[in-house]
This record gives structure tokens, C-alpha cells and sequence, in this order.
């Protein structure tokens, strides 16, 4: 039985990191992913910071080079960084539509040939539910997750054909643990996660990156054969159309 081999973006630590974990435990041959070699930590990758046009297609090529094959490609590297209409310059839009969208877009295109020699390949891309308005102080991030919707409805529209899935997960409010120490860092109390208000976590709690490794394996997975060009909100209440008891004191 031939190994499936997938390269996961942003994959030494966070979601990125559990979603390999949860691949590799599957049967799968992961590529992990770090913007500089001294990352990957003795783990077997490819490294490069997706910032740079030429790096998404070298990545590419030394995976093939190494395995002589791609099955499948998991976008999740991005940057949050956060910014609102005042404090988003030029140089700071310009590196996360690299980062977020360029890259991806680059990805995608040089594994193409690739999965079209293999008769098909997978691709899941990790989104937002930002991507739909988002929170005032990520305005270049949202917007970068608002093209990727695009990009994923439109190669699954223009490759399904060729047996190319290319899906999409936008994450709701996960708890990794960047973004557990973020909250320490703007002020809220170590217990955060145990404080929400049903309103935001109605199930009691936030998704994990456990979660979000498992709805991967699942697109990724031939228990998925016909799922193609679709944007999963993975979120535990609608995004659209919600709206959230006002309570008054």
C-alpha cells in the first residue's frame, strides 16, 4: 500500500502541531513545516517563511524530492497579528496577505502537477470565522481569511474534476496555547477559559486543537470522497444570522 504523504503548514507547534500528530497517528507520512530550520528540532520537515514568493514552491519540490509523492496539503500557517484600520500600514497588509493567501494560492499551484500525475490530492485550508466580519483589531488578518474562502470555493470548483478536493475549515474561537497565554498577556486571569459565559461557549467550553485535528483527518480521510469546494464554520453556534441574548442589568 503506497504511504500518503502530506505537508501541514505552521506545523512545529499549535493547531499545526496537533493536526500532524493526529495525521501521522492515522498512517500518514507528515511533512512539518517551520519558517527556519533550527524549528523543526530534529522533526522531519521542510522550512522556509512563507513570506517570500519563491519558498511555497521550493517547499513543494523538496517534499517530492524526498518522498516522490504529495497526497495532500494542509494550509494552516498564518499570522494574527492584530490591527484596525488606523495602525494596518502598508508593509504589515502586505506580509499577511503573503503569509495568509499568497502563500496558499503559491502551495496549491506548485503541488498541482503533482496531484494531477497521482490522479488526485487533498487540500484543507484553515480559515476564520473572522472571515466573515471579524473583531475589530484584526482587520488585515480577517480580510486575508475572507480571500481564502474564495480561493478554496474556486479551486474546488475548477479542479474537482481532476479529483483535486480543496476544502475549508473557518475556526472559531479555539484554545490553543497561543492563544491561552495572549489572553493571559491582555490582562485576563489564568482561569479564562473556565470563566466564559455561555453566550460565547455555549457547549461550556471553547474547541480544542484536538477538535480541529480531527475535522482534517476527516476531509482529508476517503470517508470524504465527494466533499469538494466547501467552507466548514467550525463553530459550536451559527455565524450567520445569530443573535445572542442582550441581557440587561
Amino acid at each position: 500500500m503506497t504511504q500518503k504523504i502530506a505537508l501541514v503548514t505552521g506545523s512545529v507547534r499549535g493547531i499545526g502541531r496537533v493536526i500532524a500528530e493526529r495525521l501521522e497517528a492515522k498512517g500518514w507520512t507528515v511533512v512539518r513545516h517551520a519558517q527556519t530550520a533550527a524549528e523543526l528540532e530534529g522533526l522531519a520537515g521542510v522550512a522556509g517563511d512563507l513570506a517570500e514568493a519563491s519558498v511555497p514552491e521550493a517547499l513543494i519540490a523538496k517534499v517530492v524530492e524526498r518522498y516522490g509523492r504529495l497526497d495532500a496539503l494542509v494550509n494552516n500557517a498564518a499570522l494574527t497579528t492584530r490591527s484596525n484600520l488606523e495602525t494596518t500600514d502598508a508593509g504589515l497588509f502586505d506580509r499577511l496577505m503573503a503569509v495568509n493567501l499568497r502563500a496558499p494560492l503559491l502551495l496549491i499551484q506548485a503541488a498541482l502537477p503533482h496531484f494531477r500525475a497521482q490522479g488526485g490530492g487533498r487540500v484543507v485550508n484553515i480559515g476564520s470565522s473572522n472571515a466573515y466580519c471579524g473583531e475589530r483589531n484584526l482587520l488585515a488578518y480577517s480580510m486575508t481569511k475572507a480571500g481564502l474562502m474564495v480561493l478554496t470555493r474556486n479551486l474546488g470548483d475548477a479542479h474537482g474534476a481532476e479529483g483535486v478536493r480543496v476544502n475549508q475549515l473557518n475556526l472559531g474561537w479555539t484554545l490553543s496555547d497561543s492563544e491561552y497565554a495572549l489572553k493571559i498577556s491582555e490582562g485576563l486571569p489564568p482561569d479564562w477559559p473556565e470563566r466564559l459565559p455561555k453566550s460565547v461557549a455555549p457547549s461550556g467550553g471553547l474547541q480544542t486543537p484536538e477538535d480541529v485535528a480531527a475535522m482534517v483527518d476527516w476531509l482529508l480521510s476517503d470517508d470524504a470522497p465527494r466533499v469538494n469546494g466547501q467552507v466548514w464554520d467550525f463553530e459550536q453556534y451559527p455565524l450567520i444570522g445569530r443573535n445572542p441574548p442582550k441581557d440587561v442589568a
